[in-house]
């Protein structure tokens, strides 16, 4: 099952996972985006799910890893990170991204009026 993989944004309009792939070097860059288009077309079989948080595992170098949470049917790309020594900080990170993201999506809710039904 495909899903729509979407990049969390501040509210200052930042990527935190746009900065983090910024920074990396090509070759770690065409990895990350391979992983990607596998979450893209449905494929999550590298993904170790803590709680609400999803850790896609890239096996090269010193281990790159995608942080994510899902949104219905959706997947939402919370911010990357590296080793193993900076996973607890790194899923405490992703932990508040998506406390700050759920946050924000209910107050839009709240927001936006109900459109009435026809009578």
């Amino acid at each position: 099952m495909p899903f729509k993989v979407e990049e969390y944004l501040k509210p200052d309009g930042a990527s935190p996972f746009g900065k983090w792939f910024n920074g990396l070097s090509r070759e770690a860059a065409y990895k990350v985006v391979t992983a990607r288009a596998r979450m893209e077309n449905g494929n999550l079989a590298a993904v170790k799910w803590v709680g609400a948080i999803g850790e896609y595992r890239i096996d090269w170098g010193p281990g790159l890893r995608i942080y994510l949470a899902r949104d219905g049917k959706d997947l939402v790309i919370l911010f990357g990170g590296g080793t193993k020594k900076r996973q607890q900080a790194d899923i405490r990170e992703a932990e508040a991204l998506l406390a700050e993201y759920r946050r924000r999506k209910a107050q839009a809710r709240k927001a936006t009026p109900k459109a009435k039904g026809k009578k």
